[in-house]
């Protein structure tokens, strides 16, 4: 152990030497006293582990002790800053560049088993005939039942070009399959669809900003350009959780002229300080542009959204935007592992800061607050529009969140929706064209008569409620008096419970439709299914339809108040990434 104190010395003496070095003058001696500082407490440490190894009651593991105390050092910080161990290195080169090796398919957990949620088109799962709902029995030998979602999905994740054995139960324990599969590169698309809506309206999907998102952009806009007379552009971001933050530039760069600040970023260290500015020829600076946000667009999205809206170059239409104002960089630590780390804050074409949360200071609960409504400051769009920081991107026309009913929600996550799905798919070999596809009378009472023997229990917050009402009266000695009228309001909420299914029909019938669309269409086929009854995509619609409105926003002229429009079950139940 004293050698590796005196390691970790030569260590802090080269850190505290290396920023002496680069850093004179007044930083000189607070950069020694944090060398000291560290020093310090990395003895501490060694010191700690040493009695830790030698006197606790267990065997410990110096692995897994370090790993929770890095994890915890770095939450403290913020959510971004992370430690990435060699063997997790993988899944953040998919972050960045939407490839991995694998079999291209996502899965879930499902009680004992991990099952196939969805083949992606085109990978090797659905090449292999790997169906949403076969439950993973053995993976290359091995028993996989009983075994965690993490723990499934690290096996079956490896280099392009090596086997794979799986054994998968379909239809019953006895109905076994064996599929040898060989992985490949799987390549998520950033742009998954893009078509024509009506009247000359283009629509693209963008649900990521990883190498490449702005060149299949580009590819995808140029496409509908060429063989359209466009009347307008909708691009939809919503639940598009962010990634790099030059595809963002080079995505609005398409839209707005060579030479016009997008974004800057400053941070600590002087090199940080960058101004991101379009550096080529845009492909049009006329067409109508609405982008589509909601409360899960975050970072490169907020880029994009933020300036198209600072430049009066579109309108910005939906619910306000997550709010991440901050910039990692991925650096190398020793032993192949590598450290996620915030390095600066990103700033929009006014001059504005998006960040929601303060992450260098906590309230008295040890939490982080949401910047308040006293320190946020109003800028100027490029035309003289008031716009604010401290919070997201506020959108130009508004949309409320659609609240999801309790039943449609215990229908989901109960995989309920899912296994009947499944049952659907195995009885019917087809169906009708994805934007001609809705779920009949006849498919709904399928559905009913499949629930009758399954256990879909729910509690709704007005249970929640009337249950704290009795457990007050007996505390305060008024149940006696009262029990009654409590009592008829229970009996009088589980009638109301039983005409849910009749109620929120609406709500199962768009969850039934997603999950047997991506059954037949994958992905691809969700989109399109979903776009005809997405009332905030026909409200982009009417705004793009209407000339006057769309330049009337732009103006400053239009206001709209909060909650106008209702957004979509799919986007609330899936506001993140995939797998």
């Amino acid at each position: 152990m004293t050698n590796l104190r005196i390691y970790l010395f030569i260590i802090l003496l080269g850190i505290s030497f290396s920023v002496d070095a680069q850093d004179k003058g007044a930083k000189k001696e607070n950069n020694t006293q944090i060398g000291f500082e560290l020093l310090k407490n990395l003895d501490i440490y060694s010191s700690m582990m040493k009695e830790l190894s030698t006197d606790y009651v267990d065997i410990i593991n110096p692995g897994q002790l370090t790993q929770t105390g890095i994890d915890a050092m770095l939450e403290s910080l913020d959510p971004y800053t992370n430690f990435i161990p060699e063997n997790q290195v993988e899944d953040y080169r998919f972050i960045t560049t939407g490839q991995y090796g694998g079999i291209g398919a996502l899965i879930h957990q499902q009680g004992k088993y991990v099952v196939i949620s969805e083949p992606y088109e085109g990978s090797p799962a659905q090449k292999s005939d790997l169906k949403a709902g076969d439950k993973i029995i053995r993976i290359n030998g091995q028993a996989a039942v009983n075994k965690t979602y993490d723990e499934v999905s690290a096996v079956l994740k490896g280099q392009a070009g090596t086997p794979v054995n799986l054994v998968i139960e379909r239809k019953s324990p006895s109905d076994t399959l064996t599929k040898n599969i060989i992985r490949e590169n799987i390549k998520i698309d950033n742009v998954p669809y893009s078509g024509i809506l009506s009247d000359g309206i283009a629509y693209i999907k963008l649900t990521g900003f990883t190498q490449n998102a702005s060149k299949e952009f580009r590819q995808a806009f140029m496409k509908l350009k060429e063989n359209n007379t466009l009347k307008g552009l909708i691009i939809d971001i919503r639940g598009n959780g962010g990634g790099l933050l030059n595809e963002a530039v080079d995505i609005a760069n398409l839209f707005v002229e060579k030479g016009q600040e997008i974004v800057s970023t400053k941070g600590q260290k002087a090199d940080k300080n960058q101004v991101h500015y379009t550096t080529s020829t845009p492909v049009d600076t006329e067409i109508p542009i609405i982008i589509l946000v909601d409360s899960q667009s975050a970072s490169a999205s907020e880029i994009l959204a933020g300036s198209i809206q600072d430049l009066d170059r579109g309108v910005v239409l939906g619910q306000r935007t997550f709010g991440k104002g901050l910039v990692q960089n991925v650096v190398p630590l020793s032993f192949n592992a590598q450290m996620k780390i915030t390095v600066a804050k990103y700033y929009i074409p006014s001059g504005r800061c998006i960040q929601a949360i303060d992450y260098s200071h906590k309230n008295k609960q040890g939490a982080f607050d949401k910047i308040p409504d006293s320190l946020i400051r109003e800028f100027k769009t490029k035309h003289g529009r008031k716009v604010y920081d401290g919070g997201g991107i506020s959108p130009d026309v508004k949309a409320s969140e659609r609240k999801i009913s309790n039943i449609a929600l215990a229908l989901y996550n109960k995989f309920l929706i899912f296994d009947y799905g499944t049952k659907f798919e195995r009885s019917h070999s087809g169906i009708i064209p994805a934007d001609r596809f809705e779920i009949t009378d006849s498919i709904y009472s399928d559905f009913l008569a499949f629930l009758k023997d399954k256990d879909y229990k729910y509690t709704t917050r007005s249970e929640l409620a009337l249950e704290k009402l009795r457990k007050e009266a007996e505390k305060e000695k008024y149940y006696d008096a009262i029990k009654g009228e409590l009592d008829l309001l229970q009996t009088s909420m589980d009638n109301d419970k039983k005409e849910d299914l009749n109620k929120y029909s609406d709500q199962v019938h768009e969850l039934l439709k997603m999950d047997i669309l991506a059954r037949y269409y994958y992905q691809k086929g969700k989109i399109i299914g979903s776009l005809k009854t997405d009332p905030v995509l026909n409200e982009a619609i009417g705004v793009l339809k209407d000339a006057d409105r769309y330049a009337g926003i732009l103006a400053g002229k239009y206001s709209q108040p909060d909650n106008s429009l209702p957004g979509s079950v799919e986007e609330e139940l899936h506001p993140a990434d995939g797998q």
